[in-house]
């Protein structure tokens, strides 16, 4: 599964890989920890969760693994800053197709999930990001319940 995340986010540009990986890697942290202290806690299972996302879709770059750290730093003491959600999702929608978009959704769902329980502020949020990003209801639902079935499996895998 992992593999093909990394494949589906993986910059089609030739551009300027470097810039526009890292780019991303900081568009893709600041999403996810936005919606990891959505319910005003960011927790330690939540960031786990946000590494071993970020590193699966960053392998191929190393400098960037090394920055994902650094980046996950930056993004968590900027978390009391205002951010406009349409500041992130406009600059996701000129990056990546729907494929990518949802398989964002997904991702968030499991980083909201990862602490065990879904708020309704995070429940809100997802909802909102999906409508920003072009992302039916019904899309959005099947990647909350592929996010909790994977939950469900990582759980019994403990």
């Amino acid at each position: 599964m992992f593999n093909s995340i990394k494949n589906i986010f993986k910059s089609s540009k030739d551009v300027s890989e470097d810039a526009n990986s890292n780019y991303e890697l900081t568009l893709l942290c600041g999403i996810m920890i936005e919606a990891a202290h959505t319910d005003g806690e960011v927790t330690k299972e939540e960031i786990i969760k946000i590494k071993k996302t970020l590193k699966t879709i960053f392998s191929d770059n190393s400098d960037n693994v090394d920055n994902i750290n650094n980046i996950l730093n930056k993004c968590l003491e900027d978390i009391n800053e205002s951010k406009s959600l349409h500041s992130f999702t406009s600059k996701i929608n000129k990056l990546y197709n729907e494929e990518k978009k949802l398989m964002l959704i997904e991702k968030l769902w499991e980083i909201v999930l990862s602490d065990g329980k879904v708020h309704d502020f995070e429940s809100n949020l997802i909802r909102r990001l999906a409508g920003l990003l072009y992302i039916s209801d019904f899309n959005c639902g099947k990647a909350r319940k592929k996010a909790i079935a994977s939950f469900n499996d990582e759980i019994m895998e403990k």
